[in-house]
């Protein structure tokens, strides 16, 4: 006892007596609330990115749209409707009542959504019938439904290839499929958008892959190109490469009855598998699929993990996308419509001067402007005269190429397209972008 009050003693005699050592500097803390501390290093760089995109003209705001998706919307803070011009509503299906019904059905039969991933206890028959209505439609073996398109490309590549493999991406590949591509071990090659030559030397490098799988988008859709699908299927046969196509932005309306790009292209027996969304022309809700061969789709339901660690797709979805690969199945009437609406405005627009790039069938019609500022600015202007546009610049397209990109829907009537031309006549000649 009289041994630990001497060391105890001993003890604070010496702090007593030593000197003091000066704290160490605190580094700044972060928070959620993100600090502006100078000396807080994240919030530097984040509110300094976000300058620097306000001054380049590139940085986005979201308007605020208070109606349904159709081709008229109200905007939040406008009295009058306006002219949307810039929905994936290629088909004008997003409020139809049909489908409205259809979904409010499948909530009453099947309840809002599953709580669960879909091996667990999230599949319902509901989720096989669309399943299989979906296969029906592309001419495939089996289909597998994800929350989106953007996790089935996420899951795809992973799952089927390793570092034996090659990857060979058209190098305007929308962001999921570049997503999910580095996701995967497989060894990476990039051939110059749609160029075949460029393919065809980059199948050649990869010559000695177990694999080799072509990575395209059937329809680009920040240009309006549709692939050569026939031209990369026939190099594909030459070289023993696979083709996977992501057609999200020609899934009800590309082909003489909607079966998008391979059909168009007269290679639907050719192409190994297809991604693709609910969430554009077929209703615009949400949801994404992969359709193939039934061994290839049984591979991604045991190992792809979008799907393993991913709510099932809600009823209510599902019950409104029966309904629309039923009529889609059986009736081109709002195809047809679309691809009239398509060819009057890409006619138009082109007469006045406009720079359009795309292909002349693609109801993705973007007007070339060049200048982010420019891009920008044209949108605002427009909206003041009831057409809703929206400019696209840097990062979402490369540097010096901003644009606004137009799409055509079959809910648009001949009086809306002549009023959004005029509108583009009259902003266009006013920031001289055309005589």
């Amino acid at each position: 006892q009289d041994y630990r009050i001497a060391m105890r003693s001993f003890a604070l005699r010496l702090r007593l007596v030593a000197p003091r050592r000066a704290p160490a500097p605190r580094l700044a803390r972060f928070s959620t609330a993100m600090k502006t501390s100078s000396i807080d290093p994240l919030s530097a760089k984040v509110l300094g990115d976000i300058q620097d995109m306000k001054e380049a003209g590139t940085f986005k705001t979201e308007r605020v749209i208070i109606s349904p998706q159709r081709a008229k919307i109200t905007v939040e803070n406008r009295k009058e409707e306006v002219i949307n011009m810039c929905a994936n509503n290629y088909l004008g299906l997003s409020s139809d009542p049909e489908l409205i019904e259809a979904a409010k059905k499948a909530m009453d039969t099947h309840g809002l959504g599953l709580s669960s991933v879909r091996f667990i206890c999230g599949t319902q028959d509901i989720h096989k019938e669309l399943e299989e209505k979906i296969s029906k439609f592309h001419q495939t073996e089996d289909t597998i439904l994800y929350p989106s398109c953007f996790d089935a490309n996420a899951g795809f590549f992973e799952t089927v290839l390793t570092k034996e493999d090659a990857i060979i991406s058209d190098s305007l590949n929308h962001a999921s499929i570049i997503d999910g591509v580095r996701l995967c071990k497989a060894a990476r090659f990039r051939y110059d958008h749609m160029c075949m030559d460029s393919l065809e030397e980059n199948l050649i490098a990869a010559k000695d892959a177990r694999i080799k799988m072509i990575a395209t988008d059937g329809v680009f859709s920040m240009d309006g190109d549709i692939a050569p699908l026939d031209e990369i299927c026939a190099l594909a046969e030459k070289h023993g490469a696979y083709v996977f196509v992501d057609e999200c932005h020609a899934t009800g309306f590309i082909g003489p009855t909607g079966r998008g790009t391979p059909e168009l292209k007269g290679v639907m027996d050719k192409v190994l598998v297809i991604t693709s969304t609910l969430g554009k022309a077929l209703g615009g809700a949400t949801g994404g699929y992969t359709t193939g061969p039934s061994q290839l789709i049984s591979l991604l339901r045991n190992k792809s993990r979008p799907y393993l660690f991913s709510n099932t797709l809600a009823p209510c979805v599902v019950g409104a996308s029966l309904v629309v690969f039923d009529r889609i199945s059986k009736d081109t009437s709002l195809r047809d419509k679309l691809e009239a609406n398509t060819t009057y405005f890409r006619e138009a627009m082109s007469g006045y001067g406009f720079e359009i790039s795309g292909d002349p069938a693609c109801p993705i019609v973007p007007v070339m402007l060049g200048d982010a500022r420019l891009a920008a600015e044209f949108a605002d202007e427009m909206l003041e005269r009831g057409i809703y546009v929206i400019g696209f610049s840097y990062p979402v397209v490369p540097k010096g190429k901003a644009r606004i990109r137009t799409q055509i829907s079959a809910a648009h009537s001949e009086e809306q397209l002549q009023h959004a031309v005029q509108s583009f006549v009259e902003v266009g000649r006013a920031k001289g972008v055309i005589a």
